[in-house]
């Protein structure tokens, strides 16, 4: 549990991973490949350089941003770690994407249930260093960065150990294209209008900042935000106190849960006079999406988004 909240903090906010993770010195380790030269090329990732296969048939991705850059990119992993359960349905903007992939372990593989799955390639992201030896034993293993900033770059760096450079030009033009869409349908409508976007943890309210995954796509729209969000954060998002909510009222005000406790403190606090002051609140301007879809970290999340923003914005005023 504690893994999963903090991959969720900095999966929509881009908290930093702080975790024993963080304190382990990387070295310069080179993932041995089983292949021929010919049949491999070398790649370089925060651990070194690894020879990879040109063509991998059998893919394991750890975390849900390297599950869901794999899956854009037209690849289907056979197993993958992920930071929440996907049967429980959590993972909307996947839809039937994952069926058929197996579950190797919430947080950290299960190696032994990864040795079994035979994968040619491992792909992950940074806070697996620590067993990064163990994994590169199994098979070939890279591992990228991801933080608030890099989202995008975590993109970049799928597409080349798969060699789908082509493939993500393509979901940048896609991308681009239904920005370019939502503005055209937004017109000026708000133009001075602000959005304010907040998640609610465990009993604490956290205002996005615009250097988020969620804060980026807004940003693209050229939205505004209110000028309390409108920064840059140190890890995309701070906390505020009951006192402070008028930081996160705007024209109108996306909210987010990831938890049953959150959940259960939001409706307690939606019941207090100061959330009854807000604008958003007054005015019936506020809308409740999906946690997952605005903290995926990869470019299938950002269509769910974007839906969102058209539903919200476009269909619903």
């Amino acid at each position: 549990m504690q893994y999963f909240l903090r991959w969720l903090i900095l999966g929509i906010f881009g908290f930093t991973l702080v975790t024993a993770y963080s304190h382990h010195t990387s070295q310069n380790i080179s993932s041995p490949s089983r292949l021929p030269a010919a049949q491999c090329r070398m790649v370089k990732h925060t651990m070194g350089k690894t020879c990879v296969p040109i063509n991998p048939q059998r893919v394991v991705t750890l975390s849900l941003a390297t599950l869901g850059n794999v899956l854009a990119l037209g690849v289907k992993p056979i197993g993958t770690t992920n930071e929440v359960q996907i049967e429980n349905n959590s993972l909307t903007y996947l839809q039937e994407k994952t069926e058929g992939i197996k579950l190797i372990g919430i947080s950290q593989p299960n190696l032994e249930a990864t040795l079994l799955l035979k994968p040619d390639l491992i792909i992950g992201v940074d806070w697996f260093k620590p067993i990064y030896p163990l994994l590169s034993k199994i098979a070939p293993t890279v591992l990228g960065e991801l933080d608030y900033s890099t989202w995008e770059k975590h993109l970049s760096f799928v597409a080349e150990v798969l060699g789908k450079q082509e493939t993500e030009k393509a979901l940048w033009q896609h991308y681009y294209q239904r920005i370019e869409e939502l503005k055209q349908a937004l017109g000026n409508r708000y133009q001075d209008k602000k959005i304010s976007f907040i998640y609610i943890g465990r009993n604490q309210i956290n205002i996005d900042a615009k250097n988020s995954y969620a804060g980026s796509i807004i940003s693209d729209v050229h939205l505004q935000r209110p000028a309390s969000q409108n920064v840059d954060a140190p890890y995309g998002a701070f906390p505020i106190s009951l006192e402070e909510l008028k930081k996160a009222d705007g024209d109108i005000l996306f909210v987010t849960t990831f938890s049953k406790i959150g959940k259960e403190f939001l409706e307690k606090k939606q019941q207090e006079p100061l959330w009854k002051t807000l604008k958003a609140v007054q005015e019936n301007h506020v809308y409740y999406v999906d946690f997952m879809s605005w903290a995926a970290s990869n470019m299938l999340g950002t269509d769910a988004v974007i839906d969102d923003l058209f539903k919200y914005l476009v269909n619903t005023h």
